[in-house]
């Protein structure tokens, strides 16, 4: 009933449209209920939809839409990438760095680790959305920075993210 592309832009911004049917109910009930205990409830539903919307857009932001090559699986707190070629996991507690590499085809997200080669996740592999809670949990990370990288014309790898005791190491003295 629905055309494949309309249905992939529904899936990709659906907790967008989500928030904001959640904010138009608040709306509705704030702005033509009439006063009361509705009144109130409905800025508080309008309030938490408005933030529903702003997480949608960044989720549908970091979206690429699948089909890529492998497949990322996210299970607590360890990403497991299975690709055609390679694969590996990696905790995302123990990740040192996390660098887009858009020179890569397609472009990849690699994920630094101690003691190990990075593991090479391509921005489209199947399941890869998922990475977005797991990179979400990374201290400092700066998640519109990250989707402003993903959306820009790099030429070259970029640090989106390096853990505190990686950076300070880079110091000199003199």
């Amino acid at each position: 009933m629905i055309r494949p592309a309309a249905r992939a832009a529904i899936m990709r911004w659906h907790e967008a449209l989500a928030g904001g049917a959640v904010l138009v109910l608040g709306l509705y009930w704030g702005f033509f209920t009439g006063g009361g205990l509705l009144h109130w409830i409905g800025y508080a539903v309008a309030l938490i939809g408005a933030v529903l919307v702003v997480a949608g857009i960044q989720r549908g932001r970091f979206r690429r839409g699948g089909g890529g090559a492998g497949i990322v699986q996210v299970t607590e707190g360890r990403i497991a990438y299975f690709g055609p070629l390679d694969g590996g996991t990696a905790d995302v507690a123990e990740l040192q760095a996390l660098v887009l590499d858009p020179t890569a085809r397609p472009p990849h997200w690699l994920l630094h680790r101690e003691d190990a080669p990075p593991l090479a996740i391509p921005l489209d592999a199947e399941g890869a959305d998922a990475l977005f809670d797991a990179f979400a949990t990374l201290p400092g990370l700066r998640t519109e920075r990250m989707l402003a990288e993903m959306r820009g014309g790099a030429t070259m790898p970029v640090v989106v993210w390096e853990a505190e005791a990686r950076k300070t190491a880079h110091l000199r003295l003199h």
